[in-house]
């Protein structure tokens, strides 16, 4: 390949999200695993990859998580370059963690409507409305938000930390209103909500699981808190993505109906090989699923790319880093308890 091709490919990134390079020859099936894995071994590589990824790139992963999770293992990690496969605001935190490490994404574009639907702007605003109030943020936000805030909460974590705020104080949640909603009746604070939400929760249907719930009697309902209230009051439980996946595995129950991201089935049944589980029906009569087109844009052939040429990178402002960081800091030390 051509000096002027790379080049070329490098430059359409901000357009593309990708290094789309049409003249290299890819290594297929076995072969693109082994070819991934000397990369990362040449370049004491880390590959992070969240529930919701492809199966294929779940299986490939040094560390399997959630958000807190992932975290955690970016904080931790001894690698040079961190390759992020999930979304682009868990790539940024992993930099804002990291300033001294690479952190690559296979494709930039692999984006979240919760972040993009919640500016810094935004939360400055609210908080001159609300100028005693602390701004708790869920993690599904870019850097810019998150400088914004006083402390990160992810699904995991998020009731731990809302109970460990001062009561006298009153809170501000962005961006889902749906586990805001949640979390106000789980811990009894009222909160001023910011008006977001998940285009994948909230596209579960109560009327097509209500069904499947009449459908399957012997089944459990089991819903990722990022869902719609009336999706969560049929649930049997509650919980986040790593909480779900830990439920299936302990629970005497032997079928499931799924109301989160249709990528988490794959370790469920890993994990849980002789139950059955059901994804949750959404509106879409035309799709029986609920799948995040944002993280199933990282494939294997874009991992193997961003790898071998370490592109796209995650670069941030260090002042924005810092102001971002403080908060993940909070969040991360109020979390230690919880596995």
């Amino acid at each position: 390949m051509s000096t002027e091709t790379l080049e070329k490919a490098k430059s359409a990134i901000p357009v593309r999200g990708f290094l789309d390079i049409k003249d290299i020859a890819i290594p297929q099936g076995e072969e693109l695993v082994k070819a991934i894995l000397k990369l990362k071994e040449e370049k004491n590589a880390v590959i992070l990859a969240h529930y919701y990824q492809p199966g294929e790139i779940q299986d490939i992963a040094d560390f399997l998580g959630d958000s807190l999770q992932l975290a955690r293992q970016a904080k931790d990690t001894n690698a040079d370059m961190i390759v992020f496969c999930g979304v682009h605001f868990m790539a940024e935190a992993a930099k804002i963690l990291n300033p001294t490490k690479k952190v690559v994404l296979p494709d930039t574009m692999a984006g979240c409507s919760l972040a993009d639907g919640c500016s810094g702007e935004g939360l400055r605003k609210m908080r001159e409305q609300h100028p005693n109030a602390l701004i708790a943020t869920y993690i599904n936000c870019n850097a810019e938000t998150k400088a914004e805030s006083d402390i990160i909460v992810t699904s995991s974590n998020a009731e731990t930390v809302i109970e460990a705020l001062p009561k006298d104080r009153p809170i501000i949640f962005a961006p889902d209103k749906n586990l805001g909603r949640y979390l106000s009746k789980k811990t009894g604070r009222d909160m001023i909500l910011w008006d977001g939400s998940c285009i994948v929760h909230e596209a579960f249907s109560m009327e097509r699981i209500a069904q499947q719930l009449a459908d399957n009697p012997d089944a459990k309902l089991i819903a990722h808190p990022e869902s719609e209230e009336a999706v969560l009051k049929l649930a049997h439980f509650i919980g986040s993505t790593s909480a779900l996946l830990n439920y299936v595995e302990k629970d005497d129950c032997q079928k499931f109906i799924i109301a989160t991201e249709e990528g988490i089935l794959h370790e469920m049944r890993k994990r849980a090989p002789h139950k059955e589980l059901i994804p949750a029906l959404v509106f879409d009569e035309s799709c029986n699923c609920s799948e995040c087109f944002y993280m199933k844009r990282n494939t294997m052939e874009k991992l193997y790319l961003c790898m071998k040429y370490e592109l796209p990178e995650i670069l941030i402002d260090e002042e924005l880093r810092l102001k971002a960081l403080k908060p993940i800091e909070a969040m991360l030390d109020l979390s230690k308890s919880i596995k």
